[in-house]
């Protein structure tokens, strides 16, 4: 009998400070164990956007734990999907890896009202990309 694979999901943006925190946090709220969830940033901040902290509090997700870490290629090489999120072209490509671009307003410097938005479209994006990954929501 063989064990099924974990599928694993790299979540990229800029500063690794707001989109790909909040895409992490809802694949590790949503998929529990049954995904390997990374993220990381081209040019990661010291620190993750308050705002987007306040904006996964308000829906029970809590991403303070997560600190900003800076894009390591293995990580793209060992990952079966790779989401960029504005990125450009700092994300190193591997043939056969599965890549998306999701066009998201950067969270920086905006307000909880637009902060919410962006927050509420990753959520359905993560909740559509667990449908196509045959993961069921934990």
């Amino acid at each position: 009998m063989t064990t099924p694979t974990v599928p694993s999901v790299l979540f990229v943006c800029v500063h690794n400070a707001g989109r790909s925190q909040m895409a992490a946090g809802f694949l590790r709220e949503l998929a529990g164990d049954r995904v390997e969830v990374l993220s990381a940033g081209s040019k990661p901040a010291e620190t993750i956007n308050p705002v987007a902290v306040e904006a996964m509090a308000e829906v029970g997700i809590d991403i303070t734990a997560q600190q900003p870490r800076v894009l390591d290629p293995d990580d793209v090489e060992r990952a079966d999907v790779v989401v960029t999120m504005g990125c450009g072209d700092a994300c190193p490509y591997f043939p056969g890896t599965r890549y998306e671009d999701w066009v998201l307003t950067d969270p920086a410097g905006q307000p909880l009202d637009v902060v919410r938005d962006v927050r509420d479209e990753i959520r359905g994006r993560v909740e559509t990309l667990l449908g196509e990954l045959g993961v069921a929501r934990a």
